[in-house]
């Protein structure tokens, strides 16, 4: 939803009788049950088109309604704003006239937006309103898709700023103040917005901004792999910071402690949720931003990339009405996404589900989801043990952290609940070892443990470069196979272009394993055998390990040699 837009719509709605009340009541019903915009539902409901709610809006709010169909924007108009600026706030200039601008905007509900603009510009703002298709097609046909290079931004940032003395002087002397006016400037709003848009164009997972001695580095992660951007001058560090916690409301002023916050944007009519957290260093405070974009995240089951058989036991074992199933691996390689796909698969209206996560990645429509606070004294354990009272059919925790969860996730499992959780461990056994360091009797374990998945995230070769190749002996070798094995298939390296970079790469897959608590695996786990033992009986009795599922990849010509080897082991 635009901010702002619940009150517009609601004071136009009664103003114009543009529905009867009951309308408007199943609307806002819809609105909350969906999380689609009000606008968007009347729309979906047919209860008004496009055009005549934007008319209405725009004579509501006093703003000019514009059909960019029929408008000619010359040149020097669309010199008054960046493209980074267009994209970055859903703006098209249409015309000038002395030092006001006029802007067909996507929101024109956000009352925030003509200050930013003004701020950026230079300028004053009059906001005017056009549809947002027409407004889309226009930056695309005026701006282009490539945002301005960082380079001339940063030049124009160092010619506008004041130097590094008046910098650290202002904030010495002035304080939090000092510190709010830095971060307000112009060029300086003007490079993060770049450098977010940038990033998130370039499918970023997350932002670094790092303080060094003698530099200031600001890197992301693509597909797992880290990439520098062009670094801004060492002296521009404090005001770039503080712009990012002005942004994620955060406490620009405290500088000696980590803090956690949240920034919402709304990129081309897409929504991009950035989760924030600073950290203090021996040269100033190090931000990472967690990039959480819904709009190319795809929750469905078959879209995680497992093989037929993994996936068809997933789907079996998530179905069962008691138990634990368990998803374990290493940060950052998927573990979350499997199982909110797992609950949208189960999430029906004859189930209530709850989770407890830290924090609440991404809204998922009909389940109740609960983000821990430890600061406050709201950990998994508590928060599980109040999850018993609510009468839930499925429970999902973000992280069995230790013994106390543990063993309410497994009272959970014994009254009659299906819990899903995950665990750091390197492979699906592994997770069965963890439990049993933790304090879990073997037992309990055998009595409520349904399966355990493993994974990881391996980039993709990019299908645009990618050629094939024949493997030598020393490659077959490291993954344990033969001329035979691979039927004289060949493998493929990406060898870099402008779609992935020059990297080679393009995307990521999963590799998956699973293990299944059968009998045999019940009876070696009451028995507390090692991880190893646990594995090799498992492989007996059928179980594809991740460098089998890696292998098949290769072979598939999905990922390469490199990246199976890196992310898997060959027990």
């Amino acid at each position: 939803m635009f901010e702002g837009e619940s009150a517009v719509l609601s004071e136009l709605v009664r103003e114009r009788n543009l529905l009867s009340p009951e309308q408007f009541r199943e609307i806002g019903e819809e609105h909350e049950r969906t999380g689609k915009s009000l606008s968007q539902v009347m729309m979906d409901f047919g209860l008004i088109t496009e055009e005549q709610l934007l008319r209405a809006v725009a004579e509501h709010l006093n703003l000019e309604y514009l059909n960019l169909d029929d408008v000619e924007i010359e040149q020097a108009v669309l010199r008054s704003i960046p493209a980074s600026v267009a994209r970055m706030y859903g703006a098209v200039p249409v015309s000038v006239n002395g030092n006001t601008v006029t802007v067909a905007v996507m929101d024109p509900y956000n009352p925030q937006l003509v200050s930013e603009l003004s701020f950026i510009l230079g300028k004053d703002v009059q906001v005017a309103v056009a549809p947002s298709k027409q407004i889309e097609e226009a930056i695309k046909r005026y701006f282009g898709e490539d945002s301005e290079s960082l380079k001339d931004v940063l030049t124009d940032m160092e010619a506008q700023l004041t130097s590094a003395e008046a910098i650290e002087t202002a904030t010495k002397t002035g304080g939090t103040a000092a510190l709010e006016e830095l971060a307000s400037q112009a060029p300086i709003v003007r490079f993060v917005n770049v450098i977010l848009l940038k990033a998130i164009q370039d499918r970023a997972s997350d932002i670094h901004f790092e303080p060094f001695e003698e530099e200031f580095k600001i890197r992301y992660r693509v597909d797992g792999a880290l990439y520098e951007m062009a670094p801004p001058p060492k002296h521009l560090a404090l005001p770039i910071i503080s712009r990012v916690k002005v942004m994620s409301a955060l406490n620009i002023a405290e500088r000696r402690l980590p803090q956690d916050g949240r920034i919402q944007l709304n990129i081309g009519g897409r929504q991009i949720d950035l989760r924030v957290s600073t950290l203090p260093t021996q040269f100033g405070e190090s931000v990472v931003l967690r990039v959480l974009d819904r709009s190319v995240v795809n929750l469905e089951m078959e879209s995680l990339g497992m093989p037929p058989e993994i996936l068809d036991q997933t789907k079996e074992i998530i179905k069962v009405p008691n138990g634990i199933f368990i998803v374990t691996g290493p940060t950052g390689s998927g573990k979350t996404t499997s199982l909110y796909s797992c609950l949208k698969r189960i999430n029906t209206v004859d189930l209530k589900l709850l989770t407890a996560e830290d924090p609440v990645e991404y809204d998922i429509e009909g389940i109740m989801q609960v983000p821990i606070n430890e600061a406050i004294g709201l950990t998994f354990a508590r928060t599980l043990r109040s999850f018993l009272r609510q009468d839930p059919d499925i429970i999902m925790v973000g992280e069995m952290r230790d013994l106390e969860t543990a063993q309410i996730s497994i009272q959970a499992s014994l009254t009659g609940h299906l819990v899903f959780t995950t665990l750091h461990t390197n492979d699906s056994p592994g997770a069965i070892t963890r439990m049993i360091d933790m304090g879990v009797e073997p037992f309990l374990i055998t009595s409520t443990l349904q399966a355990v998945l493993a994974q990881r995230l391996v980039r993709t070769t990019c299908k645009k470069c990618r050629v094939a190749y024949e493997p030598n002996e020393s490659i077959l070798t490291q993954l344990g196979l033969t001329k035979e094995d691979t039927a004289g298939r060949p493998f493929y390296y990406g060898k870099g272009c402008m779609q992935c970079n020059e990297t080679g790469y393009h995307g990521r897959k999963g590799l998956f394993e699973i293990l299944v608590i059968s009998e045999p695996i019940r009876e070696l786990i009451n028995m507390r055998a090692p991880a190893g033992v646990i594995r090799g009986r498992a492989l007996e009795l059928g179980m594809r390990t991740l460098r089998e599922d890696g292998i098949r990849g290769i072979l598939d010509g999905e990922t390469t040699v490199e990246e199976v080897l890196k992310y898997t082991d060959s027990r």
